[in-house]
């Protein structure tokens, strides 16, 4: 299965991945709990920002998440220009980014193995309900590390696109990127096959 970690010594990487799981989620739910404004937006940039700002890491793989993520970003300000008013757009955007960026810090600083093993635990009491928690721990690791790697397929396509002189038609890139994507499910279809997963 393909990981996003980074191996490092900082305090990110050092924190058990069942405590870093359960921080950055209450960090995130925190953040998006705040009343929507410009203060709110300011807080939510300084905290993700500072969370970042940590030996092991670094503000550039802030931007990095920031950047894979910015089709995400743009949708998302654009429905709240349209619907909403422009304080609460810059709000809830910027709500947003903190989350995809918290999250990829996550998958950033914990080896998929062990965050896999901490979800489970986590989910051990499905098991009262006949539900099957090591499956579920499996499918929500999945999901966590799918969108940094469809993000990164689309950045591949970009640049092979740029590289061959080619414009910005959604047409050519939809193709190439939904080529990819499918490798991709079939590869992640294969391991989780191999491993007796289905």
């Amino acid at each position: 299965m393909l990981t996003l970690h980074r191996p490092g010594s900082g305090p990110w990487h050092r924190l058990p991945a069942g405590r870093k799981s359960v921080l950055l989620m209450m960090l995130v739910l925190g953040l998006c709990l705040l009343p929507t404004s410009r203060t709110s937006a300011a807080i939510t940039a300084i905290v993700c920002a500072a969370c970042f700002a940590v030996p092991g890491v670094g503000l550039r793989e802030l931007l990095r998440q920031l950047c894979a993520a910015r089709w995400i970003l743009g949708v998302t300000a654009a429905g709240q220009l349209l619907f909403l008013g422009p304080e609460e757009a810059l709000a809830n955007t910027v709500r947003v980014a903190a989350t995809v960026a918290l999250c990829g810090l996550l998958a950033l600083t914990t080896p998929v193995s062990t965050l896999l093993e901490a979800l489970e635990r986590a989910l051990r009491p499905l098991a009262l309900l006949r539900l099957d928690h090591r499956r579920a721990a499996l499918v929500l690791t999945v999901a966590l590390s799918t969108l940094p790697v469809l993000a990164g397929l689309a950045r591949q396509v970009r640049e092979a696109q740029r590289a061959r002189g080619g414009g910005h038609s959604l047409r050519r890139f939809a193709l190439p990127f939904l080529v990819l994507a499918l490798k991709h499910a079939d590869a992640l279809g294969d391991a989780l096959a191999a491993r007796g997963v289905r």
